[in-house]
């Protein structure tokens, strides 16, 4: 880890650049000239390896026809697992429990419909306040399907301050009433970093079925799934995997629950050899493939496929460490150049807590966000207040935090905010 910043020049962000190990692969990606972005955790820029992934599944269509499925350097029929076994190193698990399908919410809905299963005093889902709207969506429609109240059934721990979650909270939410366990890995707006291995360990002395969303940890931090027993998880590919927008989601299921049905069953979570016998009685895989519902989206999957091959070079420690760095040199510059504003540093602070963004709070954090656009710098607002920056390890430059920052500072010096509404977007 960087030591307490005491140079807070461009020369000093230019001289961590050129000590920067993955300095070389900002080549990779299409950054705009001039533009600072800093929305990674929401989109992840184009690479030119997922460009090129994308065409070559286009002209697979082109040349094989209806022989794709089977002929080419990526055979579709098997992308879903070939692409599964590739993205297991990142979430920590083996490669028969990792697939590429559906998206987050149809995921969601999967896992729970296959992993809930209320019984006796068993019948609640215990989720948190501070979770992205589309999981507590999915968990109350699928409590509504088991004919129960979501507002007797859907537990929701509440957070002191609205940002952070305490994980003694949660333990103690751990009554013998929950039958099932779906938070946040990382919190999308604070970016704070549960421990899922020991929150898993407490659910699993309780009898309670536990399941994370990766969407704001996986291509940022390790994980270790399969060793911290965590039965299943789910995610999307589009924000620090750069899988492009809508991309084909992931999920993880513990191959300790392998054998079982799907809740959702479709054509493809037959075992690959019976799937073409057409037979109305599913003989479902028995590996996460099972877990797929319909025909995989070739298209919406192929950038992952260039994606990926970063990763794999790279590896998710290295990339870790450098996020820790950019986002360690960022609060620092932020309270050195900003202390005179009404800024709050909003994300936890220690190494372990803190995912891939910085969030900051300010009472004109929609207005400040519109200003800081117009300057080339591309943030993300969530409301009320909050300004989430995430300098990505692949391709954004301490010299990207650095004039970021500047610009900042500019903005809030000479009032440049007062010029837009204090309100958001249609997106945000």
């Amino acid at each position: 880890m960087m030591k307490q910043l005491s140079d807070y020049s461009c020369a000093y962000a230019r001289q961590l650049d050129q000590e920067d190990a993955l300095a070389k692969y900002r080549e990779e990606f299409y950054v705009q000239p001039g533009v600072i972005y800093l929305d990674g955790n929401s989109l992840g820029l184009l690479s030119k390896r997922a460009e090129a992934s994308l065409m070559e599944l286009l002209d697979s269509w082109k040349q094989y026809g209806i022989d794709g499925w089977t002929e080419g350097t990526y055979p579709w029929f098997y992308l879903s697992e070939s692409l599964g076994e590739q993205m297991a190193p990142l979430v920590g698990a083996l490669p028969e429990e990792v697939m590429v399908t559906g998206s987050t919410t149809v995921n969601i809905h999967q896992l729970i419909a296959s992993f809930y299963k209320p019984d006796g005093k068993r019948t609640k889902i215990l989720a948190d306040e501070l979770n992205f709207p589309t999981d507590i969506y999915a968990l109350k429609s699928q409590l509504k399907l088991k004919g129960y109240d979501p507002q007797e059934h859907l537990i929701e721990v509440q957070s002191a301050d609205g940002n952070l979650l305490n994980e003694e909270d949660i333990i103690e939410a751990m009554q013998e009433d929950v039958a099932l366990i779906l938070l946040p890995s990382v919190l999308y707006r604070s970016g704070q970093v549960l421990d899922m291995e020991r929150l898993t360990e407490e659910a699993h002395k309780r009898g309670i079925v536990i399941g994370f969303d990766l969407c704001h940890s996986i291509g940022s931090i390790p994980h270790q799934l399969s060793e911290w027993g965590v039965d299943f998880a789910l995610w999307c590919n589009y924000k620090h995997l750069n899988g492009g927008p809508g991309s084909v989601a992931g999920l993880y299921v513990n191959k300790k629950h392998f054998g079982n049905a799907p809740g959702l069953a479709g054509w493809f979570s037959s075992k690959k050899e019976k799937q073409f016998d057409m037979n109305h009685d599913l003989t479902p895989a028995d590996t996460a493939s099972a877990y797929q519902i319909g025909t995989p989206h070739v298209l919406s999957t192929a950038p992952i496929i260039g994606s990926l091959s970063m990763f794999s070079e790279v590896g998710i420690e290295q990339i870790r460490h450098k996020s820790l760095q950019l986002t360690q040199y960022m609060m620092d510059l932020i309270r050195h150049e900003l202390s005179a504003y009404e800024f709050t540093i909003s994300n936890p602070t220690e190494d372990d807590k803190r995912g891939g963004h910085i969030y900051l709070e300010h009472p004109e954090a929609a207005r400040i966000c519109k200003a800081l656009k117009d300057e080339q710098v591309i943030p993300d607002f969530r409301a009320p207040k909050g300004i989430r920056l995430a300098p990505v390890a692949l391709y954004n430059s301490f010299e990207d935090v650095w004039e970021s920052v500047q610009i900042l500072k500019k903005i809030m010096d000479g009032e440049l905010y007062k010029n837009y509404k204090n309100e958001r977007g249609v997106v945000a």
